[in-house]
């Protein structure tokens, strides 16, 4: 299961607040590869936990804010938040398509040290459907589907009974007549019938037992490392790519390739935990990684967060090539540049308002050799 602390805000009625771009953010960096091919460019700042970043309208999109409980749109040209959504609670994942929002909610875990508790009603590991700048018109609980069916068949003792209630929706991906959902806390991607609501399992990742890290891992289940599902995104000839986390554990990441209707492909293998994926129109894979050469534990004195993070190429012949953003999650190919949210990770002292839309150039990619 994956956590990170989040803040929770009281449930409100939707606002458009427009935030203008910082000074760094001024130009943008949209405009197509050849422009600042050498460089990480800020798009936007000023954001709180930016989480997953998806394809809005013309050249603005849409991101989700999990600590401050907002889903805003970015304008790629100038840098402009405009806030389609507040007062949600943990928005982590968000697609939009046919006007409507599609945001992932996560986890109401335990209370962490001096933050709030989730407000009376807030909706939580759920599935939200709403009107930017409206109103949630559906919500689906994803913690019901999996208490009544637990895709990952895994348990833990709760008080000395078997249970497992663990469901922690972290990125979306909406289609025509279904919208799926990467579960962090199921180990599942889940499909949402548009037209019904109704809740069905995608696909279920493997435990992961075949690295040295995961090899006899204590496990709710078989031993071995969770896979946990962070990213969920649809690459050419209508094929599903799935991001899982692996625990962590170095080399456990794996990207599963799918057909539409969830069969398997082929797996991309070693790889650290991936935070989330994004697939161009030629096939070429990118893997954000939040985590990589972080310190075990909380970070503490002297540690720069600002040197954590990396985002991984895999072209069509299987090299890789990675280049340096701080703490990437959501990624994001549009009209043939790369976009990620930085600075997405909660719980780091410092980190309000650090939040950032980045572009990343072409040419800020180092082959991995050896």
């Amino acid at each position: 299961m994956m956590r990170f602390t989040r803040t929770a805000v009281a449930v409100a009625g939707a606002a458009l607040v427009v935030v203008p771009a910082t000074s760094a953010s001024a130009g943008g960096g949209h405009g197509g590869h050849g422009e600042e091919d050498d460089t990480v460019t800020v798009v936007a700042g000023g954001l709180d936990g930016p989480r997953q970043v998806s394809d809005y309208w013309r050249d603005r999109v849409v991101v989700a804010e999990s600590d401050s409980g907002e889903v805003s749109s970015v304008d790629l040209d100038d840098g402009e938040v405009e806030v389609l959504l507040d007062g949600l609670y943990s928005p982590q994942g968000v697609d939009a398509d046919d006007g409507l929002l599609f945001v992932a909610v996560g986890e109401a875990g335990p209370p962490e040290p001096g933050a709030p508790p989730v407000p009376p009603g807030a909706a939580t590991s759920a599935l939200l459907v709403a009107e930017p700048g409206g109103e949630v018109l559906h919500t689906v609980d994803l913690l019901a589907y999996e208490m009544a069916h637990n895709p990952d068949g895994q348990t833990q003792l709760v008080d000395g009974q078997p249970v497992d209630a663990l469901s922690n929706p972290f990125a979306v991906l909406a289609q025509h007549k279904r919208v799926l959902v990467a579960d962090a806390g199921a180990n599942a991607v889940l499909s949402v019938d548009r037209r019904t609501g109704e809740v069905s399992t995608f696909f279920v990742p493997p435990v992961i037992d075949d690295v040295p890290a995961c090899e006899g891992r204590e496990n709710n289940g078989p031993a071995g490392c969770d896979s946990v599902p962070t990213g969920v995104v649809e690459g050419p000839d209508g094929l599903v790519y799935v991001s899982t986390l692996g625990s962590e554990a170095p080399g456990a990441g794996r990207v599963y390739v799918l057909t539409p209707r969830g069969h398997l492909v082929r797996t991309i293998t070693d790889l650290t935990a991936p935070t989330g994926i994004a697939v161009d129109r030629r096939g070429t894979v990118y893997v954000s990684n939040v985590l990589e050469g972080a310190p075990e534990g909380e970070p503490g004195e002297g540690f720069d967060p600002s040197t954590v993070g990396e985002v991984t190429r895999i072209d069509c012949d299987g090299s890789r090539s990675t280049s340096q953003v701080t703490m990437p999650t959501g990624l994001l190919v549009e009209d043939g540049d790369l976009y990620a949210s930085a600075w997405s990770v909660a719980g780091f002292v410092g980190m309000a308002g650090r939040g950032e839309v980045v572009r990343i150039g072409e040419d800020t990619f180092t082959p991995v050799t050896g």
